[in-house]
């Protein structure tokens, strides 16, 4: 039978193949592997992602997706401006701890961590201080908290410090006062630390640094640090600005080691420390990444580039029956000027039920912008602007509580968050705004904000990145 079969199949006329060089073409390889799609696709699994104003978002991603991937869909998703500091921040509602999730960890494994009773949350959000301490280490780390190797020069540049951070054989020694909880217990010790490379420590007696002084506290190849988001309410910390470090695998918050420092400068310098000791190389690598290619930029001081283009700019004047240049600086200003102040009047035109344009007032037209936040506490102004990252320019403008009728301008500047009250002025039946008694007057509070963003005037420094509530 197999003998008559295999007769019938011979008896078939063979069918010739019109393209014989491909049987032994050296691209066959090729097509099979890396442009034919693969037999075992990629596993995916389903996140969900929140914004500040509690919208979320479900996305189908791999398992092996990183948090700068899964900001990149979500900033192509929504045609949002990629200024390279977004950020997926991790929020342990139950604990009331949270941390900004760095750009190349993967976001399956931080979700493994997770305890399933517990209801832990992804955000999308700006984060303006993510790598800040790249551009500013003097400003992240105070003289009275480092320490160099005796055989180094006193005198320590700018890129001197990166670099002896980024180190594998040398690395400043950190040191200071903090407030530890005692594990099991309810209060609070205020001890010396020492951070060095292999781990945290405290002194037993004094500002002691000898070995025998010396106490192992925590190391932080198997844990993550977390910011405390709550305060003094849930662990009884002495002070505000609290951080701990809670293990990957970890039953609950009893094995966190929680520390509180007394000010914002303190936690900021120890955060920073512990992360650049943590990941080191990969934090500056992370940094890189968006100018990698581009030509012209050095490695520790990165300006953005311009276009030809934009270089080229001039200003335009569209009203005659040609158009011009306008050459003198002077003119350009009056031009926009009044070009800006014709916006405005625009802006303030509404239809009635008639088709009538009718007048709003100006002290409606703020409200559509993003920088307004309309009836928010000061306590929720100051934890807006502390998610977007302490650097100097963060703000935001917010109605005021004690009196209805005001504004104020809520500020980041030296890690510190500074409140300025804005009065309406009335003069000869017009109203005006103002931040320093009536000295400068603005019609209404765009134009205030657009004046301070190029101008310093009474603030401690001019003003660069909004908070917004963000929608998915």
């Amino acid at each position: 039978r197999r003998k008559k079969k295999d007769d019938n199949i011979l008896e078939i006329p063979s069918i010739p193949n019109p393209f014989p060089e491909l049987c032994c073409s050296p691209f066959a390889s090729v097509l099979s592997t890396s442009l034919l799609p693969k037999a075992t696709s990629r596993r995916k699994q389903v996140i969900k992602v929140y914004s500040e104003d509690d919208t979320s978002r479900a996305l189908e991603v791999p398992r092996d997706i990183t948090a700068r991937d899964v900001c990149q869909l979500l900033i192509l998703k929504n045609h949002y401006i990629d200024d390279h500091s977004w950020t997926l921040f991790e929020q342990l509602t139950h604990a009331g701890l949270g941390r900004p999730i760095e750009d190349h960890e993967l976001v399956m494994e931080v979700q493994s961590n997770w305890i399933m009773e517990e209801e832990n949350k992804l955000y999308f959000r700006k984060n303006y201080a993510k790598y800040e301490f790249f551009k500013n280490p003097l400003g992240f780390f105070p003289d009275h908290m480092i320490s160099f190797p005796s055989d180094t020069s006193a005198a320590i540049s700018h890129s001197g410090i990166l670099q002896m951070f980024l180190s594998s054989s040398t690395y400043p020694e950190i040191h200071g006062y903090l407030y530890a909880k005692e594990r099991g217990k309810k209060s609070w010790k205020k001890l010396y630390f020492i951070l060095r490379r292999s781990g945290l420590y405290f002194s037993t007696k004094g500002t002691s640094k000898e070995p025998r002084h010396l106490q192992f506290f925590c190391e932080f190849s198997n844990s993550d640090m977390y910011m405390s988001l709550t305060g003094k309410k849930i662990s009884g910390a002495p002070t505000n600005y609290g951080f701990c470090f809670k293990p990957n695998k970890s039953g609950g918050t009893r094995d966190l080691k929680q520390l509180c420092a007394d000010d914002e400068q303190t936690r900021t310098c120890w955060m920073t420390a512990i992360r650049l000791l943590k990941y080191g190389m990969q934090l500056y690598q992370n940094y890189m990444q968006p100018y990698q290619g581009r030509s012209g930029c050095s490695p520790l001081n990165l300006t953005p580039m311009r276009s030809i283009s934009e270089n080229s700019l001039v200003a335009m004047d569209f009203s005659g029956h040609r158009s011009r240049i306008i050459e003198n600086p002077t003119e350009a200003l009056s031009v926009a000027v009044e070009e800006g102040l014709a916006w405005r009047r625009r802006g303030c035109l509404r239809l009635n039920s008639h088709g009538s344009p009718i007048a709003v007032s100006n002290m409606a037209i703020h409200r559509s912008q993003s920088w307004f936040h309309h009836k928010i506490s000061r306590e929720e102004a100051q934890r807006l602007i502390l998610q977007h990252g302490l650097v100097d320019g963060v703000f935001l403008v917010r109605d005021s509580q004690s009196n209805p009728k005001t504004f104020v301008l809520s500020l980041s500047h030296g890690l510190k968050i500074k409140h300025f009250q804005i009065v309406p002025l009335e003069d000869d039946g017009r109203l005006f705004y103002t931040l320093d008694d009536g000295h400068t007057r603005f019609t209404d509070l765009i134009q205030l904000v657009e004046f301070y963003q190029l101008n310093k005037g009474v603030l401690p420094c001019k003003l660069k990145h909004y908070c917004a509530r963000i929608a998915l």
